[in-house]
């Protein structure tokens, strides 16, 4: 008896101690969407590099900017972000030439559902469709709200309308703002109005989907004036352009999302409450068709449209850079949200799928 008393208030002691070792108070959340692995790990794919199958309006100007000799520096010009930084500062999941695949659990391969899974660490097989309905399931955004320490301290920005449905705003008590919804929280009223006059402006290319430039600008201002504790944007465009089969436009926005995302994150290495104490979750909702013909769509009857990627950095999580010989899934993205601010998202989804494996020390 004495034995287990002891190696009990040794474990809760161990517990104790790595609970205060913990640095990670904050979480960005990013999600790319259907932005394929294989443009990620591999650099721009020659196979769409032209009029029939990319939709490229000019092939050489696409080429020298995206072009290089090596994977390494074609993938590095694409996304310079994530491989100089999270790559070599953090982990990254999904490259299968690591035996390291990454993919989704729902059947659907699509957004809604694949955006459920991510946040809500389970798969709901009656999501079978992008219609505006809110989310039954209990998702991690919501959870981390209700707890004290995060209340009205968790905020969602998405391009994309139906987001406040998949996180069920209502319900949630989350801030959420979507697509072309009026701009409401800036660092100055004269930034509102010059916000709002660009977003009425611009032309509603998308009628349910704004520019991704819009939806960093109102969650950068979000950021700075409100500082979440938590805090989730939702990029859109990568999806949008490869639905139109312009491989150019897609290749540019992968681009200009990474240097997004390089912006959020070195902002947030300046402010107190933020550096050293942040962590970034980088992901997809879904991935895309592996040829010349199909890159462009991806559903239950597209093959390869289930493999995805994802990346991790913040100071709870070792530098592995491109993890070898380990399975992640969607499902894994919202207890390790959680999990990286110390909360157990598996406490109340007890059959919410465990945090990604080697993320937090």
């Amino acid at each position: 008896m004495r034995k287990l008393l002891a190696a009990g208030l040794i474990l809760l002691s161990l517990t104790a101690s790595l609970a205060s070792q913990r640095r990670t108070e904050n979480v960005l959340l990013v999600t790319l969407d259907g932005l394929r692995w294989q443009d990620v790990f591999h650099g721009a794919d020659n196979r769409m590099m032209n009029a029939e199958h990319g939709g490229v309006k000019d092939l050489l100007a696409t080429r020298k900017r995206f072009t290089r000799s090596d994977k390494k520096a074609s993938r590095e010009v694409l996304m310079p972000f994530l491989w100089q930084v999270m790559a070599k500062q953090g982990q990254l999941f999904g490259d299968p030439d690591s035996n390291a695949k990454a993919h989704i659990c729902n059947s659907q391969k699509f957004s809604y559902p694949g955006y459920s899974e991510l946040i809500c660490g389970v798969v709901d097989e009656t999501i079978a469709s992008n219609n505006k309905f809110y989310n039954r399931n209990v998702n991690v955004l919501e959870f981390l709200n209700s707890l004290p320490a995060y209340k009205d301290r968790v905020a969602t920005f998405s391009g994309w309308d139906v987001h406040e449905y998949i996180v069920n705003k209502p319900r949630s008590g989350i801030f959420c703002e979507v697509a072309w919804q009026p701009i409401t929280v800036t660092t100055s009223e004269r930034r509102k109005r010059e916000l709002q006059r660009m977003l009425d402006h611009l032309p509603r290319y998308w009628e349910n989907f704004s520019w991704d430039a819009l939806t960093f600008a109102r969650a950068k201002e979000y950021l700075e004036v409100k500082k979440p504790r938590v805090l989730y944007v939702a990029f859109g465009e990568t999806d949008e352009w490869a639905h139109a089969r312009r491989y150019d436009l897609y290749l540019q926005m992968m681009q200009r999302n990474d240097a997004m995302v390089r912006e959020l994150w070195q902002w947030l290495q300046q402010d107190p409450q933020y550096k050293g104490k942040t962590s970034l979750v980088l992901t997809v909702d879904h991935g895309r068709g592996r040829t010349q013909r199909n890159w462009t769509d991806h559903s239950a009857k597209v093959d390869g449209a289930e493999e995805i990627w994802m990346a991790v950095l913040g100071p709870d999580t070792q530098a592995l850079g491109v993890r070898e010989d380990v399975t992640a899934t969607q499902a894994m993205i919202a207890s390790t949200v959680a999990a990286l601010l110390g909360e157990d998202f598996q406490k109340i989804v007890p059959n919410a799928a465990p945090p990604l494996p080697g993320v937090v020390r």
